[in-house]
Protein backbone atom coordinates (compact mmCIF):
# COMPACT_ATOMS: atom_id res chain seq x y z
CA UNK A 1 0.00 0.00 0.00
CA UNK A 2 1.16 3.53 -0.76
CA UNK A 3 -0.16 6.35 1.42
CA UNK A 4 -0.30 10.12 1.08
CA UNK A 5 -0.09 11.47 4.63
CA UNK A 6 -1.14 15.03 5.39
CA UNK A 7 -1.67 17.14 8.47
CA UNK A 8 -2.61 20.67 9.50
CA UNK A 9 -4.45 21.61 6.32
CA UNK A 10 -6.10 24.46 8.24
CA UNK A 11 -8.78 25.23 5.65
CA UNK A 12 -6.15 26.22 3.08
CA UNK A 13 -7.66 24.94 -0.15
CA UNK A 14 -4.93 26.33 -2.39
CA UNK A 15 -2.23 24.45 -0.49
CA UNK A 16 -4.24 21.22 -0.46
CA UNK A 17 -4.82 21.41 -4.22
CA UNK A 18 -1.10 21.79 -4.81
CA UNK A 19 -0.28 18.78 -2.61
CA UNK A 20 -2.81 16.58 -4.38
CA UNK A 21 -1.48 17.60 -7.79
CA UNK A 22 2.15 17.09 -6.75
CA UNK A 23 1.49 13.65 -5.25
CA UNK A 24 -0.80 12.43 -8.05
CA UNK A 25 -0.12 8.81 -9.02
CA UNK A 26 2.09 8.20 -5.99
CA UNK A 27 -0.50 6.84 -3.54
CA UNK A 28 -3.62 4.69 -3.16
CA UNK A 29 -5.02 6.08 0.10
CA UNK A 30 -4.88 9.36 2.01
CA UNK A 31 -4.43 9.67 5.79
CA UNK A 32 -4.63 12.81 7.92
CA UNK A 33 -3.16 13.69 11.32
CA UNK A 34 -5.74 16.35 12.06
CA UNK A 35 -6.48 20.08 11.99
CA UNK A 36 -8.48 20.19 8.81
CA UNK A 37 -9.87 23.59 9.82
CA UNK A 38 -8.83 26.73 11.65
CA UNK A 39 -6.95 29.81 10.40
CA UNK A 40 -7.83 29.38 6.71
CA UNK A 41 -10.78 30.59 4.63
CA UNK A 42 -12.19 27.37 3.15
CA UNK A 43 -13.26 25.02 5.97
CA UNK A 44 -16.32 23.67 4.17
CA UNK A 45 -14.46 23.00 0.94
CA UNK A 46 -11.70 21.16 2.79
CA UNK A 47 -14.16 19.08 4.84
CA UNK A 48 -16.25 18.25 1.77
CA UNK A 49 -13.05 16.87 0.24
CA UNK A 50 -12.04 15.05 3.44
CA UNK A 51 -15.39 13.30 3.81
CA UNK A 52 -15.01 11.57 0.45
CA UNK A 53 -11.23 11.26 0.17
CA UNK A 54 -9.68 10.32 3.52
CA UNK A 55 -9.28 6.70 4.51
CA UNK A 56 -8.39 7.53 8.12
CA UNK A 57 -8.18 10.78 10.07
CA UNK A 58 -7.74 11.84 13.69
CA UNK A 59 -9.02 15.11 15.07
CA UNK A 60 -6.80 18.06 15.87
CA UNK A 61 -7.29 20.78 18.46
CA UNK A 62 -8.67 23.18 15.84
CA UNK A 63 -11.10 20.54 14.60
CA UNK A 64 -12.30 20.17 18.17
CA UNK A 65 -12.57 23.94 18.60
CA UNK A 66 -14.51 24.30 15.37
CA UNK A 67 -16.92 21.48 16.15
CA UNK A 68 -17.80 22.04 19.81
CA UNK A 69 -19.00 25.08 21.73
CA UNK A 70 -16.21 24.72 24.26
CA UNK A 71 -14.41 27.55 26.03
CA UNK A 72 -11.64 28.94 23.82
CA UNK A 73 -9.65 30.72 26.53
CA UNK A 74 -6.76 28.34 25.94
CA UNK A 75 -6.39 29.74 22.37
CA UNK A 76 -4.50 32.96 21.66
CA UNK A 77 -6.73 35.84 20.46
CA UNK A 78 -6.05 35.24 16.77
CA UNK A 79 -6.73 31.50 16.97
CA UNK A 80 -9.84 32.20 19.07
CA UNK A 81 -11.23 34.63 16.49
CA UNK A 82 -10.57 32.09 13.74
CA UNK A 83 -12.28 29.29 15.69
CA UNK A 84 -15.39 31.39 16.27
CA UNK A 85 -15.51 32.30 12.58
CA UNK A 86 -15.10 28.62 11.64
CA UNK A 87 -17.99 27.59 13.91
CA UNK A 88 -20.26 30.13 12.25
CA UNK A 89 -19.12 29.24 8.73
CA UNK A 90 -19.31 25.44 8.82
CA UNK A 91 -22.43 23.79 7.47
CA UNK A 92 -24.42 21.72 9.94
CA UNK A 93 -23.37 18.51 8.18
CA UNK A 94 -19.69 19.38 8.22
CA UNK A 95 -19.73 20.44 11.85
CA UNK A 96 -21.39 17.16 12.83
CA UNK A 97 -18.77 15.27 10.82
CA UNK A 98 -16.01 17.10 12.69
CA UNK A 99 -17.64 16.24 16.02
CA UNK A 100 -17.48 12.54 15.16
CA UNK A 101 -13.76 12.50 14.39
CA UNK A 102 -11.80 10.16 16.67
CA UNK A 103 -8.90 11.25 18.83
CA UNK A 104 -5.57 9.56 18.25
CA UNK A 105 -3.85 7.21 18.33
CA UNK A 106 -5.62 5.64 15.37
CA UNK A 107 -4.12 2.40 14.10
CA UNK A 108 -3.65 1.92 10.36
CA UNK A 109 -2.21 -1.53 9.65
CA UNK A 110 0.86 -1.63 11.91
CA UNK A 111 1.43 2.09 12.45
CA UNK A 112 -0.48 4.92 14.13
CA UNK A 113 -1.86 8.37 13.41
CA UNK A 114 -1.85 10.96 16.20
CA UNK A 115 -2.24 14.71 16.24
CA UNK A 116 0.01 15.84 19.07
CA UNK A 117 1.69 12.77 20.55
CA UNK A 118 0.85 9.13 21.35
CA UNK A 119 0.15 10.18 24.95
CA UNK A 120 -1.74 13.46 24.48
CA UNK A 121 -3.43 14.80 21.35
CA UNK A 122 -2.58 18.37 22.42
CA UNK A 123 1.10 17.81 23.24
CA UNK A 124 3.77 19.46 21.08
CA UNK A 125 6.72 17.28 20.09
CA UNK A 126 9.59 19.69 19.52
CA UNK A 127 12.47 19.16 21.98
CA UNK A 128 14.54 15.97 22.33
CA UNK A 129 13.00 15.26 25.73
CA UNK A 130 9.51 15.48 24.21
CA UNK A 131 10.36 12.68 21.81
CA UNK A 132 12.07 10.61 24.49
CA UNK A 133 8.85 10.52 26.50
CA UNK A 134 6.65 9.98 23.44
CA UNK A 135 8.57 6.91 22.33
CA UNK A 136 7.71 5.26 25.64
CA UNK A 137 3.98 5.52 24.92
CA UNK A 138 3.88 4.29 21.33
CA UNK A 139 1.53 1.43 20.43
CA UNK A 140 3.46 0.58 17.26
CA UNK A 141 7.04 1.37 16.37
CA UNK A 142 5.94 3.89 13.73
CA UNK A 143 3.61 6.85 14.20
CA UNK A 144 2.82 9.94 12.17
CA UNK A 145 1.94 13.14 14.01
CA UNK A 146 1.23 16.82 13.32
CA UNK A 147 0.37 19.83 15.49
CA UNK A 148 3.79 21.55 15.44
CA UNK A 149 3.68 22.53 11.74
CA UNK A 150 7.35 21.47 11.55
CA UNK A 151 8.18 18.78 9.00
CA UNK A 152 10.73 16.22 10.18
CA UNK A 153 11.25 12.97 12.05
CA UNK A 154 12.91 11.35 15.03
CA UNK A 155 14.10 7.75 15.27
CA UNK A 156 15.06 5.74 18.34
CA UNK A 157 17.09 2.55 18.20
CA UNK A 158 16.85 1.79 21.93
CA UNK A 159 19.80 3.85 23.04
CA UNK A 160 20.02 6.87 20.78
CA UNK A 161 17.62 9.45 19.41
CA UNK A 162 18.28 10.86 15.97
CA UNK A 163 16.56 13.83 14.30
CA UNK A 164 15.78 13.89 10.58
CA UNK A 165 15.16 17.16 8.80
CA UNK A 166 12.52 18.37 6.36
CA UNK A 167 12.83 16.82 2.91
CA UNK A 168 14.48 13.61 4.10
CA UNK A 169 13.89 10.14 2.66
CA UNK A 170 13.58 7.59 5.46
CA UNK A 171 13.98 3.82 5.58
CA UNK A 172 11.60 2.76 8.37
CA UNK A 173 12.32 -0.97 8.13
CA UNK A 174 14.12 -2.68 10.97
CA UNK A 175 13.65 -2.40 14.72
CA UNK A 176 14.01 1.35 15.27
CA UNK A 177 10.97 3.35 16.41
CA UNK A 178 9.91 6.37 14.39
CA UNK A 179 7.89 9.51 15.01
CA UNK A 180 7.36 11.35 11.73
CA UNK A 181 5.72 14.70 11.07
CA UNK A 182 4.64 15.03 7.42
CA UNK A 183 4.61 18.80 7.80
CA UNK A 184 1.78 21.30 7.60
CA UNK A 185 -0.14 21.49 4.36
CA UNK A 186 -1.81 24.78 5.14
CA UNK A 187 0.43 26.74 7.52
CA UNK A 188 4.13 25.73 7.69
CA UNK A 189 6.12 27.30 10.52
CA UNK A 190 9.71 26.45 9.59
CA UNK A 191 10.37 29.58 7.46
CA UNK A 192 9.57 27.58 4.31
CA UNK A 193 6.15 28.63 2.97
CA UNK A 194 5.80 25.55 0.76
CA UNK A 195 3.15 23.00 1.75
CA UNK A 196 4.47 19.87 3.47
CA UNK A 197 3.33 16.27 3.16
CA UNK A 198 4.65 12.70 3.23
CA UNK A 199 4.50 9.64 1.00
CA UNK A 200 4.76 6.23 2.66
CA UNK A 201 5.33 3.07 0.62
CA UNK A 202 4.65 0.25 3.08
CA UNK A 203 6.04 -2.49 0.83
CA UNK A 204 9.37 -0.72 0.40
CA UNK A 205 9.43 0.68 3.94
CA UNK A 206 10.16 4.16 2.59
CA UNK A 207 8.84 7.52 3.78
CA UNK A 208 9.56 10.62 1.73
CA UNK A 209 9.05 14.06 3.27
CA UNK A 210 7.96 16.37 0.46
CA UNK A 211 7.40 20.10 -0.12
CA UNK A 212 5.51 21.87 -2.88
CA UNK A 213 4.96 25.53 -3.71
CA UNK A 214 1.39 26.77 -4.00
CA UNK A 215 -0.47 30.02 -4.67
CA UNK A 216 0.18 31.65 -1.30
CA UNK A 217 -1.11 34.99 -2.57
CA UNK A 218 -4.52 33.51 -3.40
CA UNK A 219 -4.73 31.83 0.02
CA UNK A 220 -3.83 35.11 1.71
CA UNK A 221 -6.43 37.03 -0.30
CA UNK A 222 -9.10 34.47 0.65
CA UNK A 223 -8.28 34.96 4.33
CA UNK A 224 -8.55 38.73 4.04
CA UNK A 225 -11.78 38.52 2.03
CA UNK A 226 -13.30 36.34 4.77
CA UNK A 227 -12.57 39.02 7.36
CA UNK A 228 -10.09 36.87 9.24
CA UNK A 229 -7.04 38.47 10.91
CA UNK A 230 -4.51 39.86 8.45
CA UNK A 231 -1.70 38.14 10.34
CA UNK A 232 -3.05 34.74 9.30
CA UNK A 233 -2.54 35.66 5.66
CA UNK A 234 0.84 37.30 6.18
CA UNK A 235 2.30 34.32 8.01
CA UNK A 236 1.66 32.10 4.98
CA UNK A 237 4.07 34.24 2.98
CA UNK A 238 6.68 34.10 5.73
CA UNK A 239 6.31 30.43 6.58
CA UNK A 240 5.80 31.24 10.24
Amino acid sequence: MRYLIVSDIHANWQALEAVLADAAGEYEQILCCGDLVGYGADPNRVIDWARTSLTEVVRGNHDRAGAFDDDLEWFNPTARRSAVWTRKTLTVENREWLKALPSGPRAVADFDLVHGSPLDEDEYLVRPDDFKDAFLHMFHRLAFFGHTHLQGAWSWDGGRHRPWESGASLDVRGNAAWLINPGAVGQPRDLDPRAGYALFDVRLGEVHLKRVAYDVTAARHAILAAGLPRSLGNRLIEGT
